[in-house]
């Protein structure tokens, strides 16, 4: 900086050039000093250069044995190299197939459930899949793939467990009329054998009731084997005979569709949706079960198909119920219930009201009757069933009345109002026998002799007898206490005897052409029955174990009922009588002119008292009991006669005062008189 500050460069490249050329002085003597040395150092160099060519040569000609040497071993090596990764390729192939054979098969076991209908297990094997197998080998493609189709197998499985348990629904709607009629003939048996074991208490100690066995039975999950499951729903069952046991309504239905769309739908978290199908499925199978068809009336099988199929609806529910945790509850089954009573009440009220045979009707009731008790054995309450069929009983009243009615009129119809002829003992212990009636007197006539009745008394008794019988045959299995069984029997007999009976009588007595021999026999064949209604009170005592002391017992009303059949015949023979009166007076011909008398009474007058006389002569010549006889017979006869006098003075003093009569002679007073006198007489 100084050099150049005094701008005095050019003295200071003077004196640095004169101190290079110092330099150089230096060196160059250096140089002269060691030239000796530098000479021998180059011969040395190129001594030794001789011998490293050497050297070179014998390396390179040992490099080349070395190398041909080595060619074989390289290669060797090389093969060995090539080995060394062909056995760690293998080794890493093998611990990936390793992974990837169990997801293979889980895959290949997975469609093979498939295959096979397995759907639950499958799913089971998806899971496991998707969740313990397919993680461990994600990075391949082909798991890839299995991943992707993971949801379409999830929905492959859903529709095909669905589509069977559509099937199952299906085919127990089809079927459920035989699952009914199965449960039908259970309940029996059941009813069957309580009856027997009431008979004999003894022999039922420590047995298990078949009931008990079936309800048992029921509470079970039915499962069944994966390699033997059957789609179907219902089973075949050959028809039994009567004497072998009945299987179990649980045992016709495969019930395993149902299990397994319930399972897979609860994997799948979709048990909601699931039971929300299956109960409205079966709301409307139910709708449809519960709708009876229009001709049920016609046959009592139309009535059984229609509860059979009720039964096997609530029988496949209540099972449904016991062996699924949730899939309907007792609310839901309830509510059902509730709608297929008054479905079921009304469908009978409608359809009995058709029926005007009374034998269909007592067995339209025996099947209500054992359909309420299975489904009672069920659990359901059936209470309103045995009320309605209190209203079916006033129904089966009327039929029997309506049929009862004919039967008597056949009865009155074919009667020929004569008494009934004994030609030996056994005849008359016969009639004894269907008829209470005693009297000494008879018994000791000899044979031949007539009882005083006619032959619809017995039958008219006998028939009396049947109908309270039918009555009976109504009131079993309705859980009635004996007075009420008594109550109702006694009222539909007074129905029978106040309204049929006495309607039929009534028109036996009014028809036309009835004879006085006819009337007068009604009269005593009446009196008859009036006597047999203390015996007809003691034989509904007898049947039902009521005593007739007993409060609020209704009373039999036959004996009004034969009075006034008897009064009505009364009348009739006084109108009879008065009318025949009237036919002989229409044949009087007076000649109110005529100047003399005749010598003897008026020749239709004759005739007249001829008429009466062989009349009463019927009445006094009656046979039967010497109270008939003095009591019955003589008071008709009597009462009839008075009216008849009455009536002929009366119609005598009419001809006198009649108004045509304008004038008349002594001569005709004094025939009149002659017809008078021969009255009196």
């Amino acid at each position: 900086r100084s050099v150049y500050d005094g701008e005095e460069h050019g003295r200071f490249m003077e004196k640095l050039e004169a101190r290079i050329r110092n330099h150089d002085r230096e060196i160059e003597k250096m140089c002269n000093f060691h030239y000796q040395g530098f000479v021998d150092s180059i011969t040395e160099l190129l001594k030794v250069r001789g011998e490293a060519q050497k050297l070179k040569n014998q390396v390179t000609d040992t490099n080349r044995k070395l190398q041909n040497e080595g060619k074989e071993l390289i290669i060797a090596m090389e093969e060995l190299k090539q080995c060394r990764l062909q056995q760690r390729n293998i080794s890493a192939t093998v611990d990936k197939l390793t992974l990837c054979l169990p997801v293979l098969e889980m895959y290949s076991k997975l469609r093979e459930q498939m295959k096979s209908k397995r759907h639950y297990p499958a799913l089971k094997t998806l899971e496991h899949l998707e969740h313990t197998y397919l993680p461990q080998v994600s990075h391949y493609r082909f798991c890839k793939i299995m991943v992707d189709n993971i949801p379409k197998l999830r929905e492959e499985i859903k529709e095909v467990s669905m589509s069977d348990l559509k099937d199952f629904l299906e085919s127990i709607r089809k079927h459920s009329d035989k699952i009914g009629e199965t449960a039908m003939k259970q309940a029996q048996q059941q009813r069957n054998l309580d009856n027997i074991v009431s008979q004999h208490p003894r022999i039922s100690g420590g047995k298990k009731s078949k009931k008990e066995v079936c309800a048992s039975s029921d509470l079970e999950v039915k499962n069944t084997s994966p390699m033997s499951e059957q789609d179907s729903g219902i089973l075949d069952v050959e028809d039994e005979d009567e004497d072998e046991e009945v299987p179990g309504a649980q045992d016709l239905v495969d019930f395993s569709p149902v299990y397994r769309c319930l399972h897979i739908y609860s994997v799948l978290g979709a048990r909601e949706t699931f039971e929300n199908y299956y109960r409205k499925q079966r709301r409307k199978q139910a709708r449809l079960v519960l709708q009876p068809p229009s001709n049920m009336h016609e046959t009592l099988d139309g009535y059984r198909k229609y509860f059979n199929q009720i039964v096997g609806f609530f029988v496949v529910e209540d099972h449904i119920l016991h062996t699924t945790q949730g899939l309907v509850n007792r609310a839901y089954i309830d509510e059902l219930w509730e709608m297929a009573l008054s479905k079921t009440i009304a469908a009978l009220r409608t359809h009995s009201s058709y029926c005007s045979d009374p034998s269909l009707v007592l067995d339209l009731k025996n099947l209500i009757v054992l359909f309420a008790d299975t489904l009672q054995g069920y659990g359901f309450p059936v209470n309103q069933l045995f009320d309605m069929l209190l209203e079916i009983q006033d129904q089966y009243s009327e039929t029997l009345l309506k049929k009862w009615s004919g039967v008597f009129r056949n009865i009155l119809d074919s009667d020929n109002y004569s008494p009934i002829p004994v030609a030996n003992e056994e005849v008359y212990k016969k009639i004894v026998g269907q008829f209470p009636f005693q009297d000494a007197e008879l018994e000791k006539q000899p044979f031949p002799k007539k009882f005083p009745f006619s032959e619809f008394v017995p039958k008219v008794y006998n028939q009396i007898k049947e109908f309270i019988y039918a009555c009976l045959k109504f009131s079993e299995d309705l859980h009635l206490s004996s007075t009420e069984v008594d109550d109702m029997i006694r009222k539909s007999t007074n129905l029978l005897l106040t309204r049929t009976l006495s309607n039929c009588l009534q028109n036996v007595i009014k028809r036309k052409n009835v004879g006085l021999t006819e009337l007068v026999q009604i009269i005593i064949n009446t009196t008859h029955l009036e006597k047999s209604c203390k015996f007809l009170e003691e034989f509904i005592t007898n049947i039902t174990n009521v005593l007739p002391e007993t409060v609020h017992t209704t009373k039999l009303y036959g004996t009004t009922t034969f009075k006034d059949a008897r009064h009505a015949a009364e009348e009739e023979i006084y109108t009879n009588l008065n009318q025949k009166i009237d036919q002989f007076l229409q044949l009087a011909d007076y000649d109110w002119m005529a100047m003399e008398p005749g010598s003897r009474a008026s020749d239709y007058l004759v005739d007249l008292i001829g008429f009466l006389r062989s009349t009463f002569a019927v009445f006094t010549h009656l046979p039967g009991d010497v109270d008939v006889h003095s009591t019955m017979s003589g008071k008709v006869a009597q009462t009839a006669c008075m009216s008849a006098c009455k009536h002929l003075s009366t119609s005598l003093m009419q001809l006198l005062l009649e108004a045509e009569v304008r004038q008349l002679t002594l001569g005709a007073l004094q025939q009149f008189n002659l017809d008078v006198e021969e009255c009196e007489r």
